[in-house]
């Protein structure tokens, strides 16, 4: 904050989401919408894509291998759309990525549609889509701090995580009865619609021109990105600490077995919607993550404790319990993700803010990715609760190795970091960002 700025507001009050970002910016609100629109038809395909697979394969390391064909082009397409975003029109990218979704949709759809599925479009679509998201997500990410004010940016931040947890708890909740009652292809239909009307919203938003000190998109342009990204250390610390939490206690694959073994089928999008829950628990009541100055200590403790409820929750025999511990690690998750947005958003400049998103995303899709994998793969020898608990565990072991190996992360303070008071100070000095009712 500036000095001037008022102090955040205490008691109640300072616990609610603070909607500064929202009064203040249309294109926010717009943008906002438009994501939480697309989130809850995304997370509806989430979980009948896995649910699909288990149905026509029965194979736990048939779902998890879909980590595998999202990898590669969630690798390529993360840091060469991390370039483009930084050379192209911001908004162009995103309506194009939004509408390419739409059409994968259909195509699941269709699938659905015919008498006997095949499982190859299943795989297909899921690596086309991890290439569309790894283009969009460094554009998206990137405007947010062209939209909102410096200051507003915890406040957009937590408004933004609320907005995927909304769609988080009530895709795979509703996803769950859909795809039992009416079947896979009315899931992947309400996808297509959804991602209709998000394109709608979005074009509606000014352009985003790239900055005048953009490079172009080339491997030179990338290796800037990452040169930049390794001389950070505690940005490099982020990175490290959420891949090894996603990568080593992410179960979401696994979810569809776990459900069988707890004989409890009718709890699978319950457990699918526990992690967006905590999530948008945390969410409703983020107001005090402006008060929060070392950032970087957040992150670790909220992912080692990510890490042990994730364990907790394979341990468990009772379902219920299961779902507290897995809503109790979604809310730690979003602990990590709030201030891991803020360190990125509060000290990246703008002409390098796409190629860092790039990289960002790769940390924070990676690890999920490739953890499917390790997870099915685990369950495959060892069984499902195994693969759960053991993943925890070592996630929590893994973050607090980190912890002693990175002490700029341990130390960050947002008033006294040289590379958040200087972007600070550059905001300061540059025009107000037009405020809009």
């Amino acid at each position: 904050m500036t000095d001037d700025a008022p102090e955040p507001p205490s008691g109640l009050r300072a616990m609610l989401p603070d909607l500064a970002p929202w009064r203040a910016s249309r294109d926010f609100r717009r943008l906002w919408y438009a994501g939480l629109i697309s989130n809850f038809g995304s997370f509806l395909t989430f979980v009948a894509l896995p649910v699909q697979l288990k149905d026509l394969t029965g194979s736990a390391a048939a779902v998890g291998a879909i980590g595998a064909v999202e990898l590669i082009p969630l690798l390529v397409f993360g840091l060469y759309g991390g370039a483009l975003a930084d050379a192209w029109d911001k908004r162009k990218l995103i309506v194009w990525t939004e509408a390419g979704q739409g059409l994968l949709s259909v195509a699941l759809l269709l699938n659905a549609l015919l008498p006997h599925p095949a499982v190859w479009p299943l795989y297909v679509v899921a690596a086309l889509s991890s290439a569309l998201v790894s283009v969009q997500r460094p554009a998206l990410d990137s405007l947010w701090p062209r939209i909102v004010a410096h200051d507003h940016l915890p406040a957009a931040a937590s408004l933004n995580s609320f907005r995927w947890t909304v769609g988080g708890v009530a895709g795979p909740a509703l996803a769950g009865v859909v795809v039992a009652y009416a079947g896979l292809g009315w899931a992947y239909g309400a996808d297509l619609l959804t991602f209709a009307v998000s394109v709608v919203l979005v074009v509606r938003i000014a352009a985003s021109p790239a900055s005048h000190e953009a490079a172009k998109p080339s491997l030179k342009a990338i290796a800037e990105g990452a040169r930049y990204a390794w001389g950070r250390k505690e940005l490099l610390g982020t990175y490290a600490v959420d891949l090894a939490a996603m990568f080593l206690a992410m179960p979401l694959a696994l979810l569809p077995f776990l459900a069988d073994e707890l004989d409890a089928d009718w709890s699978l999008g319950l457990m699918y919607a526990s992690v967006p829950l905590g999530a948008l628990l945390v969410s409703l009541v983020s107001g005090w993550t402006a008060r929060i100055h070392r950032h970087g200590r957040m992150v670790v403790l909220s992912a080692a404790l990510w890490g042990l409820a994730i364990a907790a929750a394979g341990i468990m025999s009772n379902v219920w319990l299961v779902l507290l511990f897995l809503t109790v690690a979604g809310g730690c998750d979003m602990v990590s993700g709030i201030f891991r947005g803020i360190m990125w958003n509060q000290t990246i400049p703008d002409e390098l803010r796409g190629r860092l998103a790039g990289i960002e995303l790769l940390s924070y899709s990676v690890g999920p990715t490739v953890g499917q994998v390790r997870a099915g793969g685990f369950a495959s020898w060892w069984g499902v609760r195994t693969s759960v608990w053991s993943g925890g565990l070592l996630c929590a072991g893994a973050v607090g190795l980190l912890a002693l190996c990175l002490p700029r992360l341990m130390s960050y303070d947002v008033r006294t970091n040289e590379h958040a008071t200087r972007l600070r100070k550059q905001r300061e000095a540059a025009a107000p960002a037009p405020m809009e009712a």
